[in-house]
């Protein structure tokens, strides 16, 4: 029988597509992505993160590696799952150790897990960590497998400083060659002057443009009409509503404490204020530009910590005795120009995994944006709510629509948890994952901005 692919990847039959036109004529609830594949469905069980602390802090002596270590055996024990069941483990994450980029795989080895489990790493900027959780997903919907691990991880603090290539290239006749005397005096003569060949602070800036995040957040700024005070607000209302949610517990099933160094024990995410106020955010200096508008406050700080999820068929998790949290509907990446408003990605995307869903805005219970920047997120939002920008990004007559902001994250973001910047997507899958399974909200849109013009959208719903 002739079979076509649907818009996450999964084969259906003509004759279960000729039943889902059928069932769209009589009124019902809207349907599963179960429902709409007539497949296999990959879904989330369960998932852990360590707490997000700022760069140098208490995790400075860990890098990535152990902190996906870290994640992912503190789920491994409190799933008790068998490590056999384990099929492979898909990593997201941005600042690679030099001489072991295959993060995923050096987890696997440090947690002596079964040799024949699968490790890979994935890396797509911020949008790593649900790149790696959306392919796993992808991964089980497909029959590659049944059992995955995956999630991201990243450690600014051990971000390797960068010897020019000049000297690379200057001393390597000393290195592969027979150097003479004449040689040695080659090679100081190339390095002159001395401070050309000093090692280079590592700067989060575009290959293409050389343009900084941050500077590329003020002209979204400007161009969308952002003001400073909405930016600060914007930020206040991310730590006052994460600094509520760890305080009413809402945390305490995904995030495990971690021994850092020097026996120190980390139970909460180290970088939310409570206590912080408009007032405060506005005493803060503009960092990108001297008339700028955007500040230590309203922006995401550099950030330690991972995510780690797993993700069964959903089969495979009624068999193990786990509780399904939630599936995908739907996910979609896209790309943008990087020299025209880098940001603005999820404008797309968002919507892109919206229609694969079959759904609207309007339909979504809960709406989670990675906040690179308020700048960014107040930015994408004035998007979404734009007719013109609808017809001239996105082809089609009418706005997105207004997200509401009693929905909108509901326990704050990147801003104030922090952005590992590996992890932040698999933080986000987690924490939605785990507000539909014990609420009874139905779905959540996810939206994330990533360095190179990059984004992602996913929807989740509730099993």
């Amino acid at each position: 029988m002739a079979t076509k692919k649907t818009t996450t990847g999964r084969a259906t039959t003509k004759k279960a597509t000729a039943k889902k036109a059928t069932a769209k004529k009589a009124p019902s609830k809207r349907p599963t992505a179960r429902k709409q594949s007539g497949g296999r469905r990959a879904v989330i069980v369960a998932g852990v993160r360590t707490p997000f602390l700022r760069a140098f802090g208490h995790f400075t002596k860990l890098d990535t590696i152990a902190l996906g270590v870290a994640a992912t055996g503190a789920l491994l024990k409190r799933t008790g799952l068998p490590v056999r069941e384990i099929d492979s483990l898909i990593w997201g994450g941005v600042i690679l150790p030099s001489l072991a980029v295959n993060v995923g795989r050096e987890i696997i080895l440090d947690l002596r897990l079964p040799r024949s489990v699968v490790g890979m790493t994935v890396t797509q900027a911020c949008a790593s960590g649900l790149q790696a959780v959306t392919q796993a997903a992808a991964a089980i919907e497909r029959g590659e497998a049944d059992v995955v691990i995956a999630g991201g991880s990243d450690s600014t603090s051990n971000a390797q400083l960068m010897m020019p290539q000049k000297v690379v290239h200057a001393a390597a006749p000393l290195i592969f060659g027979r150097p003479t005397p004449a040689t040695y005096l080659k090679v100081l003569s190339d390095l002159m002057p001395i401070t050309s060949i000093l090692p280079r602070q590592p700067k989060i800036a575009e290959r293409t443009t050389g343009q900084v995040m941050g500077e590329a957040a003020e002209e979204m700024a400007r161009r969308n009409k952002i003001t400073r005070e909405a930016q600060d607000e914007y930020a206040v209302r991310s730590h006052h509503r994460a600094a509520r949610a760890i305080a009413s517990g809402r945390f305490d099933d995904e995030v495990a404490p971690l021994q850092a160094p020097r026996r120190k024990w980390v139970h909460v995410d180290g970088q939310v204020r409570g206590d912080t106020s408009v007032e405060k955010l506005s005493k803060l200096r503009p960092v990108f530009s001297r008339k700028g508008t955007l500040t230590a406050g309203n922006a995401c700080p550099l950030t330690d910590g991972a995510a780690s999820l797993l993700l069964m068929s959903e089969e495979k998790a009624r068999a193990l005795g786990m509780t399904p949290l939630a599936a995908f509907r739907s996910w979609a990446y896209c790309g943008v120009d990087p020299a025209d408003q880098l940001l603005m990605g999820p404008a797309l995307a968002m919507p892109k995994a919206l229609d694969r869903a079959g759904m609207k805005l309007s339909d979504v219970d809960l709406v989670d944006m990675h906040e690179a920047f308020a700048a960014q997120v107040l930015s994408i939002l004035k998007m979404l709510g734009s007719r013109a920008f609808a017809r001239a990004h996105l082809g089609r007559d009418e706005a997105v629509g207004e997200v509401d902001m009693d929905r909108f994250n509901i326990y704050g973001g990147s801003i104030a948890l922090g952005h590992p910047f590996g992890a932040t997507g698999a933080r986000m899958a987690l924490t939605m994952a785990n507000e539909l399974h014990r609420s009874d909200k139905q779905t959540a849109l996810l939206g994330i901005c990533a360095a190179g013009g990059l984004a992602a959208g996913a929807v989740l719903e509730r099993v």
